[in-house]
């Protein structure tokens, strides 16, 4: 007698990557923070990309990484507040881009928010 074993992930086609409670961690801060967002797509490598610009719209730090999760909450992307070039950044408001993009189907979905550095 043969056994055959079959495994496989069942992704529903018609449920679009989403993203909720995006936030960072602690906020304000002075010399780190944490980038946290809860998402549709556990168990799935995920593309990530926090762009931090200035109010008038500056890019100062591009962070790229991926992540994949065993739940729903991602808290891998950490910041220490310093910009592109390896320099501190000054005190004050600043924006955030948070874009994810499943790397199976290229689903996307993107959300600004606030940062407040002290």
């Amino acid at each position: 007698m043969v056994t055959s074993e079959i495994q496989f992930n069942a992704i529903c086609g018609d449920q679009n990557l989403t993203l909720e409670r995006v936030l960072n961690y602690p906020n304000p801060f002075v010399s780190y923070t944490e980038f946290w967002f809860s998402h549709n797509r556990p168990f799935e490598p995920l593309d990530v990309q926090v762009q931090i610009l200035t109010i008038t719209g500056k890019l100062i730090r591009t962070i790229n990484q991926q992540v994949m999760t065993d739940g729903f909450l991602s808290r891998d992307i950490k910041w220490d507040g310093k910009d592109d070039f390896g320099d501190k950044i000054g005190k004050g408001v600043y924006v955030y881009k948070l874009t994810v993009r499943s790397a199976n189907n290229g689903d996307r979905a993107e959300k600004f928010e606030k940062l407040v550095i002290l």
